[in-house]
């Protein structure tokens, strides 16, 4: 195995295992929650494809599910984002393109980037994730007052980690 799949496979524990023990428990006013797992499959090097997003993203999702106890939603949700992001990163590709074995990381590309990056695949997530657990549209406003909240706050908890995290290059 190569260094960067063991590094990937210890990252995909840790975010889970922050999710479950801490990120489980911060709610803002119990409206915001704090998702930061959807950071794994939003940080994953640019060329990995769909099908291995959707797969990761199945397998995180079910994971937190777990811990969560919520039948499948996260893993809905994140299948779904995994299989979004290509085609979101294919509609902000830069005029020369990405270089090969890039990362989709903050201190690569900008924080400006990175914001008009993750923003609309956070809300999306969150969206799909609340208008799920609320069994339709008929709670459609509180559904977008959640996400909207949920997306402030797991955007900022995204950036604090990585601007905090030292030396975040390619692997």
């Amino acid at each position: 195995m190569s260094r960067s799949i063991i590094i990937q496979i210890i990252l995909f524990f840790v975010y889970v295992l922050a999710q479950a023990l801490l990120f489980k428990n911060l709610v803002l006013f119990n409206n915001g929650f704090c998702f930061l797992y959807i950071a794994y499959i939003l940080l994953l090097p640019i060329e990995t494809n769909s099908l291995a997003l959707m797969i990761i993203g199945f397998l995180i999702g079910f994971s937190v599910d777990i811990f969560y106890n919520s039948l499948g939603l996260h893993a809905l949700t994140t299948v779904f984002t995994g299989y979004v992001r290509n085609y979101w990163l294919r509609v902000i590709t830069p005029q020369g393109g990405y270089d090969a074995g890039a990362s989709p990381a903050l201190a690569e590309n900008g924080a400006q980037w990175f914001l008009v990056y993750t923003m609309p695949l956070v809300f999306v997530h969150h969206l799909i994730l609340f208008l799920v657990e609320s069994a339709g549209v008929a709670l459609f406003w509180h559904s977008m007052m959640k996400s909207i909240s949920s997306l402030l706050f797991t955007m900022t908890a995204m950036m604090l980690i990585e601007y905090l995290v030292p030396g975040r290059r390619r692997i």
